[in-house]
C-alpha cells in the first residue's frame, strides 16, 4: 500500500508542477505579446528602409510612410522603455512582519532545513512571523527589499505567530510541511519569472500614488499604471492556475512527512483562528482604543484557547497537549518575540504607532483589569455624562446654573426612562441635536443620524419605543464622531511628518521617485491612518448607549457594591461579585436602552447591593 500511496503522490506532484510551468509560460507569453507589439512599428521601419535602399519601396508617399512610422516607432519604443524600466524597479508590495533572524530562532531555522531535507526542497532562505494565522512563502528578491535591510534570499517562509505559542513543535512541523515543500516549484526558473512579472505589474499599478511625484512624471506613472492593468488583466487567470498548481504540487510532495499528524494540526489550526480572532476583538480592542496595547498577544491565545477548550465540548481534550513542547520553545527569547508581533498586530489591526510611547504603551495581562478595564469604564461613563451635561445646559439655555445631580447611575436610568410625552421627549431631541452641534460639528451629527436613517422607518406609525434613548444615542455618536476624526487628524499630521522624513532619506540615498518611498512606520494601512485590516464594523447609536450605560453600572457596582473589574480571555472586560463573572447584566440594560424599563436592572442593583443615588468616580 505504502508503495501504491507514493506512486499516487509521485503522479499527483508532477501534475500539479506541470500544471504551474504550463501557467507560467502562458504568463510569459502575454509578456512576450508586449514586447512583440512594442517593437513592430520598429520591425515595420525596418523592412521600409530596407525596401528603399533595394529600390523596391521608392517614391513620395513611401518616404512619407518611412518618416511617419519611424516617429510612432521611436515613441512605442521609449514608451516601452518606461513601461519595463517601472516593472522593473517599482518595490513590490511585502507583508509586515516581525524578520526572525537565525541567532534569534536557531531551533526554528534547523527544524525548517530539515523538514527541506526530508521533503527534497530548497530550504526558505530566511524565517518571518506575522500576527495572524497563517503560513506562506514570501519572494523578496527585488533589489528593494534588500535595500531596505530585509533578506535577499528567496523565498521567505512567513509563520502565523500564534501558531507558535499554540501547537506543539511536532504539530508545527506537519503544518509547515506543505508550505516548505512549495519552494521547489517555486525554484523553477519559469515560474521565478512568471512569478517577478507579475509582482511587477502589481508594484507598478501602485506607483501613480507615490508621493512626491510632479506633474509631469505623475502623468506619467498614470499611463504606466493603465498600460500595467492591461497586461496585469491579461495574465491574472494564468497566475491564478499557476499558484494553485504550485500549490498542488506542494500538498502531494509533503503527504509523505507526519501525515497523521497533519490531519491533528489542521483541527489545531481551526481552533487556533477561533481564538485569536476573538482574543483581538474582545481582548485586545478594547485595550488599543484606551491607547495601551498587550504586550503578550500570543502568550493570551494560549489562555482564550484553553478557555475555549474548557467550554466548548468539541474542543475538548484539545488542552491535554500542552503538557508537550510548546512550539515557541524553539525560539532564543520567545518574550521579545511576542511582544514584536504584538505591536505589529495593533499597527495592522487598529492602526497604531510603529513604536511605543507616552500615549501608546504596553500593558501586561496582570495589569489590564486594572489599567484597561476599569479605565475604559470610567471613560465611557465619564462621555455619557459629558453628553447629558450638554443636553441639559442646551435645553436649560444660556445663564443657566449647572445641574446639581452629579454623575450617578440614577440620573443616566431616569433620563432613559423620561415617557412624558409631546414637550418633555422633543426637548431632550431638541437638545440633544443642539448639543452634538456644539463647537460647529453639526456636519458630525448629521453624519451620524443618516448613518442610522432606514427608509422604511417613514412606513411605520408606531413612535419608536424609547425617544429618550433615541436622543441620547444621537448626542453619543456625534460625540464619538469628534473624538474619532481629531484622533485620525492627528494621526494623519503624524504620518505626514513620516512620511516626509522617509522621502527625505529616500533622496539621500539617491532612489528614484519609481522606487517607491518605504510606507511610513508610524502608522499601518494604504489610506494613511486607517488600519490596514479593521476588525469591527461601525456600531449603532444604540448599540454604543448600551455599552456606555453598562460601564456606568459596573463603575457603580465597584465603587459601591464591593465588585472588582475582570478579564475575560474570550470575551473581553468583565464584572466581577464575590469572583464570579456577572452575566446576567447585558439584558437587563438593554431592556432599559430599547424598552425603557428600569425595573429588571433596579432589581439587580438591589439584589447584589449597588447604590445607584451614589457619584461614582470618573476618569
Amino acid at each position: 500500500m505504502s508503495g501504491v500511496s507514493g506512486t499516487g503522490s509521485a503522479v499527483g506532484e508532477e501534475w500539479g508542477a506541470r500544471a504551474a510551468r504550463s501557467r507560467a509560460l502562458a504568463v510569459l507569453r502575454v509578456r512576450g505579446r508586449a514586447l512583440g507589439l512594442a517593437v513592430l512599428p520598429a520591425a515595420v521601419a525596418v523592412v521600409l528602409y530596407a525596401g528603399e535602399v533595394t529600390g523596391h519601396f521608392s517614391g513620395t508617399g513611401w518616404g512619407t510612410a518611412r518618416w511617419v512610422v519611424t516617429v510612432l516607432a521611436v515613441v512605442v519604443l521609449l514608451a516601452a522603455t518606461a513601461v519595463a524600466l517601472v516593472v522593473a524597479r517599482a518595490r513590490p508590495a511585502a507583508t509586515p512582519t516581525v524578520e526572525l533572524a537565525e541567532t534569534a530562532a536557531p531551533d526554528l531555522y534547523r527544524l525548517v532545513r530539515d523538514l527541506a531535507d526530508r521533503l527534497g526542497v530548497p530550504a526558505p532562505a530566511a524565517i518571518a512571523l506575522t500576527p495572524d494565522c497563517d503560513s506562506w512563502l514570501e519572494d523578496r528578491t527585488h533589489r528593494a527589499h534588500r535595500a531596505g535591510g530585509e533578506t535577499g534570499g528567496a523565498p521567505v517562509l512567513v509563520i502565523g505567530s500564534p501558531f507558535l505559542w499554540w501547537m506543539r513543535v511536532g504539530e508545527l512541523r506537519a503544518v509547515l510541511a506543505p508550505v516548505v515543500a512549495g519552494t521547489g516549484p517555486a525554484a523553477h526558473p519559469d515560474i521565478a519569472a512568471a512569478r517577478r512579472f507579475v509582482r511587477g505589474l502589481d508594484a507598478a499599478i501602485a506607483v501613480p500614488r507615490t508621493p512626491g511625484l510632479d506633474p509631469v512624471r505623475s502623468l506619467g506613472a498614470r499611463g504606466v499604471g493603465q498600460v500595467a492593468r492591461v497586461l496585469l488583466r491579461a495574465c491574472r487567470g494564468h497566475a491564478a492556475e499557476m499558484e494553485r498548481g504550485v500549490a498542488a504540487a506542494g500538498s502531494e510532495r509533503a503527504q509523505e512527512v507526519d501525515y497523521g499528524v497533519r490531519i491533528v494540526a489542521q483541527e489545531q489550526v481551526g481552533l487556533a483562528y477561533a481564538g485569536w480572532d476573538r482574543l483581538l476583538t474582545r481582548v485586545a480592542l478594547p485595550a488599543w482604543r484606551m491607547g495601551r496595547w498587550p504586550a503578550k498577544l500570543d502568550a493570551g491565545v494560549v489562555s482564550a484557547l484553553t478557555e475555549l477548550s474548557r467550554r466548548d465540548r468539541l474542543a475538548d481534550g484539545f488542552s491535554s497537549r500542552l503538557g508537550e513542547r510548546p512550539a515557541c520553545d524553539l525560539l532564543e527569547e520567545p518574550g521579545a518575540v511576542d511582544e514584536a508581533a504584538s505591536l505589529l498586530a495593533a499597527r495592522l489591526f487598529h492602526g497604531g504607532p510603529a513604536a511605543p510611547g507616552p500615549d501608546w504603551s504596553p500593558v501586561e495581562w496582570s495589569q489590564y483589569p486594572e489599567e484597561v478595564v476599569d479605565r475604559k469604564w470610567r471613560t465611557d461613563a465619564a462621555r455619557l455624562h459629558q453628553v447629558l451635561d450638554g443636553i441639559d445646559a442646551a435645553a436649560a439655555g444660556p445663564g443657566a446654573p449647572p445641574p446639581t445631580d452629579g454623575p450617578t447611575l440614577t440620573r443616566v436610568i431616569d433620563r432613559l426612562t423620561m415617557t412624558a410625552p409631546g414637550p418633555a421627549v422633543g426637548a431632550t431631541t431638541e437638545a440633544a441635536e443642539a448639543a452634538a452641534g456644539q463647537d460647529g460639528h453639526a456636519d458630525l451629527a448629521d453624519s451620524a443620524e443618516s448613518a442610522d436613517f432606514d427608509p422604511l422607518d417613514d412606513l411605520d406609525d408606531d413612535p419608536p419605543p424609547n425617544p429618550a434613548a433615541d436622543a441620547l444615542a444621537g448626542a453619543l455618536s456625534a460625540l464619538l464622531a469628534r473624538e474619532e476624526a481629531a484622533r485620525e487628524a492627528r494621526v494623519a499630521a503624524e504620518s505626514a511628518r513620516g512620511r516626509a522624513a522617509a522621502a527625505a532619506q529616500a533622496s539621500d540615498r539617491g532612489a528614484t521617485g519609481y522606487e517607491g518611498v518605504g510606507a511610513y512606520e508610524g502608522v499601518s494601512g494604504p489610506d494613511g491612518p486607517l488600519p490596514l485590516f479593521p476588525l469591527q464594523p461601525p456600531r449603532s447609536g444604540r448599540d454604543l448607549l448600551a455599552d456606555h450605560v453598562t460601564a456606568m453600572v459596573c463603575c457603580a457596582a465597584v465603587d459601591t457594591a464591593e465588585a472588582v473589574p475582570g478579564l475575560d480571555w474570550l470575551d473581553g472586560p468583565a464584572l466581577l461579585l464575590g469572583g464570579e463573572r456577572a452575566t446576567d447584566l447585558g439584558p437587563r440594560v438593554l431592556s432599559l436602552v430599547e424598552d425603557g424599563d428600569p425595573e429588571p436592572l433596579r432589581d439587580w442593583l438591589a439584589r447584589t447591593g449597588v447604590r445607584p443615588e451614589k457619584p461614582v468616580r470618573l476618569v
